[in-house]
């Protein structure tokens, strides 16, 4: 397991990119829970994220590509709409304790 952030880095309703050993990743809290995804949509093969940190929509409720406005589950990474539709994201396993979220690559 490898270290990714403290808790506290991560706020509810909120995403944040990463870099671990060269591999791009996001992390998004939803609910409390955390769940973790490779930076790269299965469309174009580039990354996500808007600006810094931001990948989700307007409403916080789904995951966003910013090149041609796909939509995925925060949930489990599939692609809901957009012209992906029907694939997903690659998820990387998580959990979090008293010291933070760590992931499996």
């Amino acid at each position: 397991m490898k270290f990714l952030c403290a808790g506290a880095e991560l706020a509810d309703a909120c995403s944040r990119g990463f870099e671990i050993d060269g591999q791009k990743l996001f992390a998004v809290r939803r609910s409390g829970q955390v769940y973790v995804y490779i930076n790269r949509c299965p469309h174009r093969g580039v990354g996500l994220e808007w600006t810094p940190d931001q990948f989700l929509d307007p409403s916080n409720s789904l995951i966003q590509c910013a090149t041609h406005g796909a939509l995925f589950l925060i949930e489990d990474g599939e692609c809901v709409s957009g012209p992906c539709a029907g694939q997903s994201l690659t998820r990387v396993d998580c959990r979090e304790n008293a010291q933070g979220i760590w992931i499996s690559l």
